[in-house]
C-alpha cells in the first residue's frame, strides 16, 4: 500500500496552481475547473497530483487514462483496466491519496473542523457518542471515528448515508487511523487474505 500526503496546500501560489492545472489530462481540468471555489479547485488538484505520482513511482505509470465515478462519486477506473485501487480525499490542511492491489478508502480531516451536535446525532450510534462525549478533547475523538467511518465507506463505494452510524460496528475491514497536529487521517482496506 502506498500512501501519499501534501500538506503543504496552502503554500502553493497561484501561478504553481495554474500552472499544474494547465497540465492535467483535459478531462481531469475541465473537472477541476468546474469546481466553485478556489480552495476546493485547489485540494482537487493536489490530490489528483499525488495520484499521478504514486501510480509513477509505485507502477510506472506515466500517463493516466481517465476514470470514472459510480453514482455515489466513488472514482475508479474504467473496465477493463487492470490498475491498482485508489482513493483520494482532502481537507483544508492537506491533500490525501492512498493506492493499493486491494480495494481501499482514505479520508482526511482537518483537527480545527467545527463538529456540530447534529453532525455528532447524525453520524454516530449511542456508543460513540458517549465515547466522544466522554472524551478529554470531544471533537478529535469525533474526527477519529469520522475519518474511520469514511474510509470505509469509500472503501466500499457508498459514500455518506443513513447506514453511517454502524459502519464500524463489526467492521469486516482493516482500518488504521493517523494523526498530526493539523489532521486526522484513516485509511481502510480489505484485509489480508
Amino acid at each position: 500500500m502506498k500512501v501519499l500526503i501534501d500538506d503543504k496546500i496552502q503554500t502553493y501560489s497561484a501561478d504553481e496552481i495554474a500552472r499544474w492545472t494547465a497540465l492535467l489530462p483535459q478531462w481531469r481540468r475541465e473537472r477541476v475547473e468546474a469546481i466553485k471555489h478556489d480552495a476546493g479547485r485547489r485540494q482537487s488538484l493536489l490530490a489528483f497530483r499525488l495520484l499521478c505520482q504514486g501510480l509513477r513511482e509505485e507502477y510506472d505509470i506515466a500517463e493516466l487514462p481517465p476514470f470514472s465515478f459510480n453514482e455515489h462519486n466513488k472514482p475508479h477506473w474504467d473496465e477493463g483496466l487492470a490498475l491498482p485501487h485508489f482513493s483520494l480525499s482532502h481537507c483544508r490542511e492537506a491533500a490525501a491519496c492512498v493506492i493499493d492491489e486491494r480495494p481501499c478508502g482514505i479520508d482526511i480531516e482537518s483537527r480545527g473542523r467545527k463538529v456540530s451536535d447534529s453532525l455528532i446525532r447524525y453520524a454516530m450510534n449511542d456508543e460513540e457518542r458517549a465515547a466522544i462525549s466522554q472524551a478529554e478533547d470531544s471533537a478529535l475523538a469525533f474526527l477519529r471515528l469520522w475519518t474511520r467511518k469514511e474510509a470505509v465507506l469509500k472503501l466500499i463505494g457508498t459514500g455518506i448515508r443513513d447506514t453511517m452510524k454502524d459502519v464500524l460496528r463489526d467492521c469486516p475491514y482493516d482500518v488504521e487511523t493517523r494523526e498530526t497536529e493539523h489532521y486526522v487521517l484513516s485509511i481502510a482496506t480489505h484485509p489480508c487474505s
